[in-house]
């Protein structure tokens, strides 16, 4: 979220900004609104101090001009509130800042290559999709989870479904043991003010799974990435200087409706309404986000370089990051059934805009500042599953199983 007072000193300026990330900022709209704002509130103090002034006079022909002044800063009240309504609606739904070195661009196409990593294997018969090799006895089976549940959902079987808790457990492990994150199990329903800290609501509402509860006075959805929770973690919250930077890990289902996404990657498990991802948090000193960013990077890709799993890094130009970002790497693993890379990972420092949001700050030596937020993903499961199965095929439809998920997989050599 933007300071109010920076966003009025500098408004050209971030107007081209806001532009860099595909938003119209509309000056004289936002102006309007402000000034507006601004004006309801002085004159709501001024009568507010009339009325003080005539509350200390002991002339009893003031009550009725003191009653008169009551009604007028009622009426100020509610037209204030729906004044301070419309500019905060304009403020939360404006994006983070892109950083300097984040390459200018409308979508995909202005994205930078970073670097590549790993050998593209050439396999000496026809390979198969993941969906055709979890065909076989339906290990990967669509057809129940329709009835179950209708499209974009998935019930993996037998082995498939310990393929899947394999790599949690593995992702888990490694991020924990070698990196020193803490593992937190944490709730897939939150609160609207939660969902706003990280910046889902309300500009993306309609991405969202609602719940509805009888007798709720706040409305709750599930989760559409852990990301949600753990950030939240440190929600209006003083931390202490010296406890940063925490680091935490998580493996949860995320629920998202894909709004928007409506004929994109309706076969298989690349888009679901439902998948598993494990996810990294880190809450840091703003000055050290980037650095933080680097480290968050190597920990996602330590993953596809252990199981051997070829991938690219891409920095994400100013106008395909999220709302949040304000620089974002992508990994992306090789897929060989369509002979491309598919994005496996995001990691991205928000630097102090998810913390305005939140209230999070920490204890520096000019005062009490708001932290650095980041977060990644370490990895997403079911596009991990799909690279890993497509990568390690042979040509009878059985999956090698990678030297270190072995002993996750009951030291099965393949499936």
């Amino acid at each position: 979220m933007h300071n109010l007072k920076e966003l009025r000193k500098n408004l050209d300026n971030l107007k081209k900004k806001f532009e860099d990330r595909n938003v119209n900022f509309d000056l004289n709209d936002f102006k309007k609104k402000d000034n507006l704002n601004r004006d309801l509130i002085i004159k709501k103090e001024k009568l507010e101090q009339e009325k003080k002034s005539l509350s200390k006079s002991k002339d009893k022909t003031n009550f009725e001009k003191s009653k008169k002044i009551s009604e007028e800063i009622s009426d100020l009240v509610k037209k204030q509130n729906i004044s301070q309504n419309e500019l905060d609606r304009i403020i939360f739904s404006l994006p983070n800042l892109a950083h300097h070195d984040v390459p200018i661009g409308k979508d995909e196409n202005s994205n930078k290559l970073i670097k590549k990593n790993g050998n593209i294997k050439k396999f000496e018969f026809k390979i198969k999709s993941h969906v055709e090799l979890g065909a076989k006895n339906k290990n990967i089976d669509f057809d129940t989870s329709i009835k179950l549940s209708g499209s974009r959902f998935v019930v993996l079987k037998d082995k498939f479904a310990l393929l899947e808790r394999a790599l949690i457990n593995f992702m888990l492990d490694t991020h924990i043991n070698d990196f020193k994150y803490t593992e937190i199990s944490p709730p897939l329903i939150v609160n609207e003010d939660v969902m706003f800290g990280t910046g889902q609501l309300p500009k993306f509402e309609e991405d969202q799974f609602e719940i509805k509860f009888d007798n709720s006075d706040q409305r709750k959805f599930l989760i559409p990435t852990a990301e949600v929770v753990l950030t939240n973690l440190v929600r209006k919250s003083i931390i202490e200087k010296s406890s940063l930077p925490k680091r935490f890990v998580a493996s949860t289902p995320c629920f998202r409706k894909e709004a928007g996404s409506y004929g994109k990657d309706t076969k298989g498990m690349i888009r679901q309404h439902q998948f598993y991802k494990v996810e990294l948090v880190s809450i840091v000193e703003p000055s050290k986000c980037l650095e933080e960013l680097e480290r968050m990077l190597g920990c996602a890709e330590s993953i596809l370089e252990k199981l051997e799993i070829p991938y690219q890094v891409v920095l994400l130009s100013s106008g395909d990051m999220g709302f949040s970002a304000e620089k974002t790497y992508d990994i992306e693993a090789w897929v060989p059934s369509e002979n491309k890379f598919r994005e496996i990972s995001s990691c991205s420092s928000c630097g102090s805009f998810q913390a305005r949001r939140m209230g999070a700050k920490y204890k520096s030596s000019d005062g009490n500042d708001f932290v650095g937020t980041l977060n990644g993903s370490g990895l997403a499961v079911g596009r991990l599953m799909i690279a890993l199965l497509e990568n390690n095929q042979n040509e009878d439809g059985s999956i090698n199983i990678p030297n270190v998920l072995k002993k996750y997989m009951n030291n099965l050599e393949k499936i």
